[in-house]
C-alpha cells in the first residue's frame, strides 16, 4: 500500500495526510454523534477491539450491521488490536490476566475471561467492518528490562505472522477485490532498544503489511516524547508505507512527529482535556504555521473568566467559538451541564481538525 499525493485510500474513503483521528474507544466520542463530527472536518475514528467485544460485544456489532451502521458513520474506522490492554491491564498488574505466546487473557470487572489472539483480533476487526485492521502486538514500556523487550519483539512479529495468515485466509474466503478490501498495519516493538526496533522493523517488512505503527508507550519515565525512537522506526520503514504514531496526541508531540514524517496519530487525550476544561488555542493564526508559542491552553475552570466575553479562540469556527462566550463555557463547567462536554470536545476536536490542516498545507512541517 502506498501513499498517493498524500492520500491514503479505504473502503469507506480517502484519508488526506498527515492526520490526528479521535479515539471512539466504544464506538463513540463521549458527548459527540456522528453529524458532529462531520461538521468539525474528522476524516476518520480510531476504536478498540478488546473494548468493543465486551461492550457492546461482536454479536450485537455484527447485529446492527458493523460499527460504521451502528455508530452512524460512513468514514474510514481504524480498530485497534488491543494489544495496549495487555500493556495497561496485565502487564501493569498481571493479577488482572496472561500473556503468552499464544496471546492475551484478560479477567474482566464481570469476572469474565476474554481471550484475544492473533486470529481472533483479525476475525473480529473484518467481522466489524474496519478500513484498517492492526495485528496484535505485545505491547511494552521502553524502561522494561532487554529481555522483556527481546521477547516483546519475538511475540509480536510472531502474532504478526498469524495475523497476516488468518487477514489473507478471511479475504481469500470472502472473495475481496483489492481495491475494496480494508488494510492491514503491524506494530514495531522493541521499547527503548534501538538495536530491537531495527530488528522487529526488518522483520515485519519481510512479512510484508499494507502500513506500520510505533508501538509501546510513547513517553519516558519523565513524562517526553520518545521523539528519536519514534523518528527512527520512521526511517525505517520507507516512505511510500503509512506510518501511525499509535496514541500520540498533544499537539506539540503530534507537529514532531509529523516532521519526522508519520502521518496517522490517535489518542484520547484532546478529548479528555475537553472534559476537564482544557481547551486548546492558537497563540497566532494557524496559517502562520508552528514557530515559536503556537500553542496554547486555556483553563476555563479559572474564574478570570468568570465575565469574559471573548471566545474560545479567535482563530476557531466551531459551534463553541462561533456563538458562545468564555464566560458562558465557564458557567456550564461550573454547573457541570453535560452542553459544556458537547462543546468543549467540539472545540477540541475542531482544533485538531485545523491542525492537520495546518500540517498539509505547510510542507516544512511533515518533513516534505
Amino acid at each position: 500500500m502506498q501513499i498517493v499525493n498524500d492520500c491514503l485510500s479505504l473502503p469507506s474513503g480517502d484519508l488526506q495526510l498527515p492526520v490526528f483521528l479521535p479515539d471512539a474507544t466504544l464506538g463513540v466520542v463521549r458527548s459527540l454523534d456522528s453529524a458532529d463530527l462531520e461538521q468539525i472536518g474528522i476524516q476518520g475514528l480510531v476504536m478498540n477491539t478488546f473494548h468493543l467485544m465486551q461492550r457492546p460485544g461482536s454479536s450485537t456489532i455484527q447485529s446492527l450491521g458493523g460499527l460504521h451502521k451502528m455508530a452512524g458513520w460512513t468514514r474510514p474506522i481504524i480498530t485497534d488490536s488491543g494489544g495496549f490492554q495487555a500493556y495497561s491491564l496485565v502487564r501493569e498488574n498481571p493479577k488482572n490476566g496472561q500473556i503468552t505466546d499464544r496471546g492475551i487473557v484478560i479477567h474482566s470487572d464481570s469476572k469474565r475471561k476474554f481471550q484475544l489472539t492473533p486470529a481472533k483480533t483479525v476475525q473480529l476487526q473484518l467481522s466489524y467492518g474496519s478500513d484498517v485492521v492492526i495485528c496484535l502486538d505485545d505491547c511494552t514500556h521502553p524502561d522494561a528490562p532487554f529481555d522483556v523487550q527481546l521477547e516483546s519483539v519475538e511475540r509480536t512479529v510472531q502474532w504478526a505472522r498469524a495475523g497476516k495468515r488468518e487477514f489473507t485466509r478471511l479475504l481469500d474466503q470472502k472473495k475481496m477485490q483489492a481495491g475494496r478490501r480494508p488494510l492491514l498495519f503491524a506494530v514495531i516493538q522493541g521499547g527503548a532498544s534501538p538495536e530491537l526496533r531495527r530488528r522487529c522493523a526488518s522483520e515485519l517488512l519481510e512479512i510484508g503489511f499494507d502500513g506500520y505503527g510505533y508501538g509501546g508507550w510513547p513517553l519516558d519515565a519523565k513524562g517526553n516524547l520518545m521523539l528519536d525512537m519514534i523518528a527512527l522506526c520512521r526511517e525505517l520503514i520507507p516512505a511510500p508505507f503509512p506510518f501511525h504514531a499509535l496514541g500520540v496526541g498533544h499537539p506539540e508531540y503530534i507537529v514532531q512527529c509529523a516532521r519526522a514524517g508519520c502521518t496517522l496519530f490517535d489518542s484520547a487525550l484532546p478529548t479528555r482535556d475537553a472534559r476537564h476544561g482544557r481547551l486548546y488555542v492558537y497563540a497566532s493564526e494557524p496559517a502562520a504555521g508552528f514557530v515559536g508559542d503556537w500553542f496554547d491552553t486555556v483553563y476555563i475552570a479559572d474564574d478570570k473568566f468568570i465575565k469574559d466575553d471573548r471566545p474560545i479562540a479567535p482563530y476557531c469556527d466551531c459551534l463553541c467559538c462561533s456563538r458562545y462566550s468564555r464566560g458562558y463555557l465557564h458557567h456550564l463547567y461550573k454547573i457541570s451541564d453535560t452542553l459544556f462536554f458537547r462543546l468543549a470536545t467540539m472545540h477540541n476536536l475542531r482544533f485538531m481538525a485545523l491542525l492537520s490542516t495546518s500540517l498539509r498545507s505547510n510542507t516544512t512541517a511533515h518533513g516534505r
